[in-house]
């Protein structure tokens, strides 16, 4: 197994002032330079098997994978943690990133105070937990690279957690089970949802037109997150369960009527077998006008329905998730031959 660090992302400087002052380097699980939140992969002939965000590492291997994938959108407004705490520290290398901070006297004397004494600084053999060393962890904080909503709620300075306590009840977003499978949901990525349709090409005015999915593809994807220093995880899975077909415009009929095609046997619709023109398909759509000179936007979207385990046999059902995609029809008239 080779080890590669292969991006580093910023992790907003408002973020970085709220919690410890100006920004300064920084290094610990997961924690990076200059206020930065740090991803590495790790890589195997393979490819990329797992990679660590934030203190947290992310297991990848049962991910979709392909040209085509993409993340899952929540079918209700809730959304993954934008920020959490996790493990960042251990006593020595608190006192190692901090006590450079206050030499400097960047921070002003008064702040620079007030910090020792919340790390007993002055006891040598006390200050910042070190006579723990190896039974807990100084927690800190974490952001979402995309800086989505809620990204800076995480403001809390660092937190000390005895190893197999729980963290703090009032540190929303501190890593539990359950906020990593939040986290998993997040790097779930699921298969593309183009449909194949019969007929190819050009589809014809009122003739059913069939629509399926190739079931190989759409199996269950899932994606673990944990943090191995307090031992927790947690993994995320996201199962296909139906696909929603609009058609792109009123002037047509939908198979079944609700648009809605359920999977069945691991397959979404059915192929089109020949000398089935007239019959009805179980997925597909039956256009009444001709696209003209244009085309018709189909809109193709897929539900996941998702789910997490994690340590201690917690689990639980999250919010289903979509992930769609747009692909052009043409429809023609039938043509007539006069004699």
């Amino acid at each position: 197994m080779i080890r590669r660090n292969v991006l580093i992302l910023p992790a907003g400087l408002a973020l970085l002032l709220a919690a410890v002052g100006p920004a300064h380097a920084e290094k610990g699980f997961g924690g990076a330079t200059d206020g930065q939140t740090e991803q590495h992969a790790d890589t195997g002939d393979g490819g990329t098997v797992s990679v660590t965000v934030g203190g947290v590492v992310f297991d990848r291997s049962k991910n979709g994978s392909g040209d085509s994938v993409g993340p899952v959108t929540s079918s209700t407004s809730w959304s993954p943690p934008a920020c959490w705490y996790a493990p960042k520290f251990n006593p020595q290398e608190l006192q190692d990133y901090l006590e450079p901070i206050w030499e400097a006297e960047s921070t002003g004397y008064q702040w620079d105070a007030e910090q020792r004494e919340k790390y007993n600084a002055k006891d040598e053999k006390k200050g910042f937990n070190k006579d723990k060393t190896g039974k807990g962890y100084w927690w800190g904080s974490y952001v979402n690279k995309s800086f989505p909503p809620g990204w800076d709620k995480c403001d809390t300075d660092y937190f000390w957690v005895d190893i197999g306590d729980p963290p703090p009840a009032d540190k929303e977003n501190a890593v539990t089970p359950e906020v990593l499978a939040e986290l998993a949901y997040a790097e779930i990525r699921v298969p593309g949802t183009e449909v194949t349709l019969a007929p190819a090409g050009a589809t014809k005015v009122n003739l059913p037109t069939w629509a399926w999915l190739d079931g190989a593809e759409f199996k269950p994807v899932s994606v673990t997150a944990s943090v191995k220093e307090i031992g927790i995880d947690a993994t995320a899975t996201a199962e296909p369960v139906s696909l929603r077909i609009e058609p792109g415009t009123p002037d047509a009929e939908t198979y079944p009527a609700s648009g809605v095609c359920e999977i069945k046997d691991g397959r979404i619709g059915a192929p089109y077998e020949k000398g089935r023109a007239d019959d009805t398909p179980s997925c597909g759509v039956k256009y009444l006008r001709s696209s003209g000179e244009g085309t018709f936007p189909l809109q193709a979207t897929v539900t996941w329905e998702i789910h997490w385990t994690g340590s201690g046999g917690a689990g639980g059902d999250l919010p289903d998730g979509t992930f769609g995609a747009t692909q052009d029809v043409v429809v023609q008239e039938i043509q007539a031959v006069n004699r």
